[in-house]
């Protein structure tokens, strides 16, 4: 029983932050637990689903670049201790991330500028080099791209159990259990603590420290202070089907031969033909508001209508391959998609760890190293991740 039980810290939330932190936290000596609703990587996380993109590439904003680049070992690390032989279980593969440029585009080329300053290693291709390397795509207005070499894609329903599995191998205890608001006495000032949180199977978990890290939940977990400030998008994701002649990983859609691609200009990244599941395609641009627990999960057409359009344009061989997949997921939106990891302003043993914003997948591993050293007083909090920088009115900066 969890009421039975004291930890030092209890981590509210499996996604890839609070798994990550878990983690960290257990390879300390930390004696950890780690409570989610539904259990790591499932259908309704943000850190569910099959992929995601890891790249270095964030135009002018260094910091996220580091943070990558100290993710991917960490991620490779991972891998190698749970298959180091075994492609088919690995964490991480290592597809290449191909940016699409505009002649004149700002953003490319800050993100040159941080590749040259933290070293990492890239090529830059012009026009014609990119039309030779990878004849299944189409450039269009793309006058030249970077193509990030040691870059990849997460299994991320995978990499969120390894990460979760990991912690547990070290001694944290996992609850499948769902959290409910915690009971923070109303104008209490900063000195406060939190003495446990209550679950909706009656339980109570103790603990001395505790990290909200739930992704989409912790407007509802924190409605007062968070419910302006993170706003929770719907978005769709589909996956196309490639011909037979070239299902496997040589094949002209696998990824031996196509990367993963970015074109921030239009919104729109694609994913090569991992596990035989299609070509994935999605539409970075913010949803309709969603509730990740109630809200229904089928593609609309009008979602679809969108990929397909942005798949006939990049792919055009597969201009009428049949959907095999559709999945629906959410962003947790901060104001202008900087990270959220800060001490609660009430209570001084409550951290709140989120704010992904549709990109932080990939810096799990780092997020989980920083929340680790904030709650062992080895590290500050970093002023881009700060609640006081948080504000109601949303406008994307960070992509």
């Amino acid at each position: 029983m969890i009421t039975d039980q004291t930890f030092d810290v209890a981590v509210i939330g499996a996604g890839v932050f609070g798994a990550w932190t878990t983690l960290q936290l257990s390879r300390s000596g930390a004696r950890v637990a780690l409570l989610d609703a539904y259990g790591p990587g499932n259908n309704r996380a943000s850190s569910g689903g099959e992929s995601r993109i890891i790249r270095m590439g964030y135009g002018p904003d260094g910091i996220y670049t580091a943070m990558a680049q100290r993710s991917l070992r960490l991620w490779k690390e991972l891998s190698e201790q749970i298959g180091p032989d075994n492609t088919s279980t690995s964490l991480f593969q290592p597809t290449g991330v191909l940016w699409l440029a505009r002649d004149q585009d700002s953003y490319c080329e800050a993100t040159l500028e941080n590749f040259r300053r933290l070293g990492v290693n890239f090529q830059r291709l012009e026009h014609t080099e990119l039309a030779r390397k990878y004849p299944q795509l189409q450039f269009g207005a793309s006058e030249w791209g970077i193509l990030e070499q040691d870059s990849g894609v997460l299994m991320s329903r995978n990499a969120v159990r390894a990460a979760v599995a990991a912690a547990r191998a070290l001694g944290a205890t996992y609850f499948e259990q769902a959290a409910l608001p915690p009971s923070l006495v109303p104008g209490s000032g900063s000195g406060e603590t939190l003495d446990s949180v209550e679950t909706a199977g009656g339980d109570r978990l103790r603990a001395g420290k505790f990290v909200f890290a739930c992704g989409p939940w912790l407007p509802k977990l924190f409605p007062d202070l968070l419910g302006k400030l993170i706003e929770v998008t719907r978005q769709e994701v589909f996956f196309f089907g490639v011909p037979a002649s070239s299902a496997s990983a040589e094949g002209l859609y696998g990824p031996a031969r196509m990367p993963a691609w970015i074109d921030f200009n239009d919104l729109v990244y694609g994913i090569p033909n991992l596990d035989n599941r299609g070509i994935k395609i999605a539409i970075d641009a913010h949803g309709p508001q969603f509730d990740p627990d109630n809200g229904e999960r089928f593609a609309s057409k009008e979602g679809l209508d969108a990929a397909r359009a942005q798949l006939a344009r990049r792919i055009p061989k597969l201009a009428e391959a049949p959907v095999v997949e559709t999945r629906v997921c959410q962003y947790e939106n901060t104001s202008n998609g900087d990270f959220l990891i800060d001490r609660h302003p009430a209570y001084e043993n409550v951290w709140l760890v989120g704010g992904g914003s549709g990109h932080g997948f990939k810096h799990g591993p780092a997020v989980g190293e920083h929340v680790a050293g904030l709650l062992t007083g080895r590290t500050k909090v970093e002023l881009r991740f700060a609640l006081a920088t948080k504000e109601s009115v949303h406008e994307r900066k960070v992509y």
